[in-house]
């Protein structure tokens, strides 16, 4: 399961206290609260995006979300099919006389070359496992 995005709010911080105050991005991810990994990924994503320091007022949260982490759905060059909505799966799983086959039914009609149903449905559960566990 992928983890959480960094909040714009976070990545503003950290290209500010990178590139205007010179930290270094063990101090940087201490400040902001992230890992230095984060924090050089983040960076590499600002400079690959062709941003520089400061960033204009003009650009929104969305907007420079959308330019760092680009349009989400099927990551480019990494996942050759479609990945469901598992938020909504999970969802649509608690309405009566909704099952699996029905929602891969519905998902393979709108993706053909998605995932075959034993794939869909491990991959399913897995993230579902890990939620429960994390949950309990």
């Amino acid at each position: 399961m992928p983890t959480r995005r960094v909040i714009m709010r976070q990545v503003r911080e950290i290209v500010r206290l990178s590139l205007e105050a010179g930290l270094s991005t063990r101090v940087v991810g201490g400040r902001v609260g992230v890992g230095p990994t984060t924090v050089r990924d983040t960076l590499k994503r600002f400079a690959r995006a062709g941003l520089a320091w400061p960033v204009p007022e003009a650009i929104s949260d969305a907007e420079l979300e959308q330019l760092l982490y680009g349009v989400p759905g099927v990551k480019p060059g990494r996942r050759k099919v479609a990945e469901p909505d598992w938020s909504v799966i999970a969802r649509e799983l608690k309405r009566k006389h909704v099952t699996l086959q029905v929602l891969w039914d519905e998902y393979i009609a709108e993706h053909p070359d998605g995932y075959r149903y034993s794939r869909y449905v491990a991959t399913g559960f897995m993230l579902w496992k890990e939620l429960y566990l994390r949950g309990s």
